[in-house]
């Protein structure tokens, strides 16, 4: 026996809103700006993200620095959603990074998806 679901007049509008709601499902944390600056031994990142932060249930919560090879030099940590400030950027200071790095690569997290994009480069000059 099929479960009852109601009646088929509710079809669409539950359609309606499920295609209203995919392109804010669809999108993934990303970095639109990346800047490195030397600091003596260390080095200070300034990084742009972009993300439809909702709420608590979903937002760009961390990004991270990593080399080449993937192995994490550097890690922000966001502490609270975003929504009316979009987009927004935030600061890592003093981190140390292997001699001889020429370039590192950003990525980014989001409550619900997980880490995404790892292919923002930036290029360190002294």
């Amino acid at each position: 026996m099929r479960p009852k679901w109601g009646s088929m007049k509710h079809l669409p509008i539950l359609f309606a809103a499920l295609i209203a709601a995919a392109p804010a499902l669809a999108e993934a944390p990303k970095v639109i700006n990346a800047v490195a600056h030397s600091t003596g031994m260390g080095w200070d990142f300034d990084v742009t993200i972009e993300h439809p932060d909702t709420g608590w249930d979903h937002y760009a919560d961390g990004w991270e620095i990593i080399d080449a090879q993937g192995k994490v030099l550097g890690t922000r940590i966001l502490h609270h959603p975003h929504v009316k400030e979009q987009p927004f950027t935030r600061s890592l200071r003093h981190v140390m990074l292997p001699d001889g790095t020429r370039e590192v690569f950003i990525r980014v997290k989001c409550s619900e998806h997980g880490w995404k994009d790892s292919g923002y480069k930036v290029t360190l000059t002294r």
